[in-house]
């Protein structure tokens, strides 16, 4: 079997480069989603029904796209056909969604805006799960850390930027509240125009910089014949999943469990429990600035990741992946759980270290363990399968969260609590993973 070449620094940087862009909208998602929706008449207490768009469509785009770039072999190359074209769609999901409200001739607006989401969800996981097989096709074992950790470095970089887009345009003198007659901010509008600007001028650079393996090298250096094509069965290919993905499934159940909370209730929550907003109001002046800072601590804790992700390669190296993925875990869900006492806004960076550190982790550290036990030629369909451990805490959270909102007695706040309690949870339960290792590595 021949080595796969080792890759240098710029081209590990250019095959996730357009993953930057992706982060980017995805942060935009992220930040803005409950307060377009809150802004289009939805009850803070029905947002987790509206964000059960992107899981859902994960969990059953991801394994579709996965086993279709696992055979796709064309003159762009393998992957990059299907990250080029949910680059497309998504854009264009992002130009319209800020704008639902002017569909109203059409279909009610909070409908409209929903649809969108859904269509940017499907989108974004058509262009994200390639670039993980994208990693892991192309990497040596030796450049396996560097790879997933130089893909969780400009993943946090395009989180900053998509994360601090309205804050920086109100500072620039757009608007921060909605003109009148109308639901969103103007600063939304043109974030998810920059957005998505910013996502296909990425994605087009990595398409067009990255050279993927012809069918020949990667047979060649996967040692694999003709026999690699043969087509397996979906049940054929769940009986065969590696115990290492198995044990990860736990781990990833409590920690996107948790990151999901966040997402959906950290802005209803800040604006009650900082800026003492009334809940329910998400047109006012201070509910807006409150969404507005949300974004900024949304940015500090990428920030964080960032940084950390400099470091996590080598880390990892050095005390192993379960040691750096536990203690980040830990460290994210002390940081959750501080939000919970803190009054000040400017005390909500501290508890965004933590979270920081946490993302960096788990954007990196599940698929350096993954990728290591997988046989290459089932990589993306094996990629797209484990987005279901991603997807399906996300689909519960949706399910249960108007119910536990109500049992917290309204208070979005405390909905960041429970968060913190399951990434601890997470963190514990990497105890017992068990990791495909290589001699190189470790």
């Amino acid at each position: 079997m021949a080595k796969k070449p080792m890759l240098s620094f710029w081209q590990i940087w250019n095959m996730s480069f357009g993953f930057m862009g992706v982060q980017i909208g995805y942060s935009l998602q992220n930040g803005n989603t409950s307060r377009i929706l809150s802004a289009l008449g939805s009850d803070v207490g029905h947002l987790s029904y509206f964000w059960l768009a992107a899981p859902l469509a994960g969990l059953i785009v991801q394994p579709i796209i996965g086993l279709s770039s696992d055979r796709t072999w064309t003159r762009l190359g393998r992957r990059i056909p299907f990250i080029l074209a949910g680059a497309i769609v998504s854009a264009l999901a992002m130009f319209f969604m800020p704008n639902s409200e002017f569909f109203a001739h059409l279909v009610p607006p909070l409908f409209f805006g929903a649809s969108m989401l859904l269509l940017m969800d499907t989108s974004f996981n058509v262009t994200m799960q390639p670039f993980r097989s994208l990693v892991g096709d192309m990497v040596s074992e030796e450049q396996r850390n560097i790879g997933f950790s130089m893909q969780a470095f400009l993943i946090n970089a395009g989180a900053v930027v998509g994360s601090i887009l309205p804050f920086l345009l109100t500072w620039l003198g757009v608007s921060n509240i909605p003109n009148p007659g109308e639901k969103v901010a103007p600063t939304v509008v043109w974030a998810f125009y920059f957005g998505g600007g910013a996502l296909l001028l990425s994605v087009l650079w990595t398409s067009f910089t990255t050279r993927e393996y012809t069918p020949e090298e990667h047979a060649r250096y996967n040692n694999r014949g003709n026999e690699e094509r043969k087509k397996s069965s979906f049940p054929q290919l769940l009986k065969d999943t590696p115990k290492t993905m198995l044990q990860l499934a736990f781990v990833q159940f409590f920690s996107w469990f948790s990151l999901f909370l966040m997402w959906v209730y950290t802005t209803p929550a800040i604006a009650e429990n900082v800026w003492n907003t009334v809940p329910g109001d998400a047109t006012s002046g201070p509910y807006n600035e409150a969404a507005n800072w949300v974004g900024i601590i949304f940015a500090a804790y990428s920030v964080f990741g960032a940084i950390f992700s400099l470091l996590m390669a080598r880390l990892a190296t050095r005390l192993g992946r379960k040691t750096v993925y536990l203690s980040s875990l830990l460290a994210g869900g002390l940081g959750l759980l501080s939000i919970v006492l803190v009054k000040d806004q400017y005390g909500l960076i501290a508890s965004m270290v933590g979270v920081g550190i946490a993302w960096a982790a788990i954007l990196a550290m599940p698929y350096a363990m993954l990728s290591a036990s997988l046989p290459a030629e089932k990589m993306g369909v094996y990629m797209g399968i484990f987005n279901a451990t991603i997807t399906i805490p996300q689909i519960a959270a949706g399910l249960l969260g108007a119910t536990i909102f109500k049992l917290m007695g309204g208070h979005a706040v405390y909905m960041l609590g429970l968060s913190g309690i399951s990434m601890v949870i997470a963190g514990i339960s990497v105890i017992f993973i068990k990791e495909h290792k290589y001699s190189k590595e470790f």
